[in-house]
């Protein structure tokens, strides 16, 4: 085969420095969204879903065959770090964490996904983002350590 074809969904979640709540304005939390979509899209990781809450962020995307999944994230959090800090001057201490965890999504759960990350304010009405990170990585079968995945 000449030529090569991708197809791989990353449901990428990532959290505030302490997981404090920086974008507790809905207005600011919805325009970094919008901006984490288009950075994702410039680089050539269509954004199919994104969303969150005032200390954490979702990110569905069609992972590009020409960008490692490390470059992606680092240069989502490194423009919207920058972009967030010149939007909004009283955030001049905003920060993401310095980790993120990242789930496949298959073909069949992909709308699933799309729902899931829609409805973040439903799920956190009862649930910390610390237990919803838990509840994936328990979903995905991934092994952590506790005194590692929280900075």
């Amino acid at each position: 085969m000449a030529q090569s074809l991708s197809v791989v969904y990353v449901h990428l979640v990532f959290s505030t420095k302490h997981r404090h709540p920086f974008l507790v304005d809905a207005g600011l939390r919805d325009e970094v969204f919008r901006f984490l979509a288009y950075t994702s899209n410039e680089l050539g990781c269509e954004a199919k879903q994104v969303g969150g809450m005032p200390d954490h962020i979702h990110v569905l995307a069609r992972l590009e065959r020409t960008i490692t999944q490390a470059d992606w994230v680092k240069e989502l959090k490194r423009t919207s770090s920058i972009w967030i800090k010149q939007r909004e001057p009283l955030l001049a201490d905003f920060a993401w964490q310095l980790g993120y965890a990242a789930f496949s999504v298959s073909q069949s759960q992909f709308k699933k996904t799309q729902r899931y990350i829609l409805q973040q304010e439903a799920h956190h009405g009862a649930l910390s983002y610390q237990n919803e990170l838990r509840h994936l990585l328990r979903l995905h079968e991934i092994a952590w350590d506790e005194k590692y995945v929280w900075d």
